[in-house]
């Protein structure tokens, strides 16, 4: 590739990139709100059962193990 053609291959990419925005379908203000809820929401349901495990297993190597 030659350096001359950078130039013109950037406009173009750029050119695209935007064409293809335009395509993109963006969710709403509300679709947003709830669909971060719902992250939120099974982001601290995997928190807590990740950690009731932790607390199980350790406090059953506690009892036995150690």
């Amino acid at each position: 590739m030659k350096i001359s053609n950078l130039p013109k291959k950037l406009v173009s990419f750029l050119k695209e990139v935007k064409l293809e925005m335009k395509k993109v379908n963006w969710p709403t203000k509300k679709e947003t709100i709830k669909y971060t809820l719902i992250i939120i929401a099974v982001s601290i349901a995997v928190a807590v059962f990740l950690g009731g495990l932790d607390y199980i297993f350790s406090t059953i190597l506690n009892k036995f193990v150690l």
